[in-house]
């Protein structure tokens, strides 16, 4: 059987046509184009031993020095260490309890109680790491209430957030309490489309609770879940700016420096904005290739695809 020729609408009739929808998105494109595309032209500095008082073209050009920085400094091998230590902890857990408490909560049949915990466990995901770092400084402070409480037991005070072997947990703690809610509602809204037949055919076969999740539900949440850990790995060079800085302070730099923390010491702070470029350009680029290796591998098994 011959296959049927399909023909492309040419670029001028469709512009004719549909030039009113094209016009709309000529601010959205100079927006991308003007914040997106213009500032990646300085990414040049990395290359160079840039002096802001010189500029871009009077500053010398040292080729791939800034990226051999990277891995002769202890400070920079310790950050990419961390980031990758913090984020593939973060990502396993926030993929796994999501799970868990999705399962539990689809449990609940008493509707009420059931919107009730969603709305709890949800609504710290919309409060900003500057709100979330006041609470915790307060609260695991010397003098906070959780060392107020421990007091009470004769127990001496506890410095979570400057102790280097306690930093990683109660950042890792603290991330989870606040996102895992928007994970569990993505699960949820697997778990709400489940063919409810699926149930009844596995009770009538004698299955109990248990062996339902087992090989009903698990089953039909699986696509999901492997599209959410393939496309997780993009992320495992992100462990969270604006949740390490707000929380860490120069005890921890051995357990929670990561290479956003340090791009901003290195080049704000410090004034080597060839090296911070450099550092930040390296953790772009192995990113990017996660990024791609992540969508091919959610295609792979989940049929997953945005293109």
């Amino acid at each position: 059987m011959r296959k049927k020729k399909t023909y492309r609408t040419p670029w001028r009739t469709e512009l004719k046509k549909n030039w009113p929808l094209y016009v709309l998105c000529i601010p959205a494109l100079v927006f991308v184009l003007v914040f997106s595309y213009a500032p990646m032209g300085g990414v040049i500095i990395a290359f160079q031993d840039y002096k802001p008082w010189l500029g871009i073209l009077g500053s010398e050009w040292i080729g791939l020095d800034n990226f051999r920085r990277i891995f002769e400094y202890q400070e920079s091998i310790q950050a990419i260490y961390n980031t990758v230590i913090i984020a593939v902890i973060k990502i396993l857990v926030g993929i796994i309890v999501p799970i868990i408490m999705a399962l539990l909560l689809n449990e609940v049949r008493h509707m009420g109680l059931k919107k009730g915990i969603q709305t709890l466990v949800y609504l710290p995901h919309f409060l900003s790491w500057v709100t979330v770092a006041g609470i915790m400084l307060n609260i695991l402070s010397l003098d906070g209430g959780i060392n107020h409480f421990l007091a009470n037991f004769g127990i001496e005070p506890i410095f979570f957030l400057g102790d280097p072997d306690l930093f990683r947990p109660t950042v890792i703690i603290s991330d989870l309490w606040k996102n895992f809610g928007f994970g569990m509602i993505v699960y949820l809204a697997v778990l709400a489309g489940i063919d409810p037949t699926y149930y009844e055919a596995a009770e009538i076969d004698g299955a109990n609770r248990w062996q339902q999740t087992i090989h009903v539900t698990i089953p039909t949440m699986l696509p999901m879940i492997i599209v959410i850990a393939t496309l997780s790995l993009g992320d495992i060079l992100n462990a969270g700016f604006d949740q390490i800085f707000n929380l860490y302070n120069p005890l921890v730099y051995s357990t929670g420096d990561i290479i956003d923390t340090y791009v901003y010491r290195s080049s704000l702070l410090n004034g080597q904005y060839g090296f911070g470029t450099a550092v930040g350009l390296f953790k772009s680029g192995i990113s990017l290739v996660l990024i791609i290796i992540s969508y091919r591998l959610a295609y792979k098994f989940a049929g997953y695809r945005i293109f």
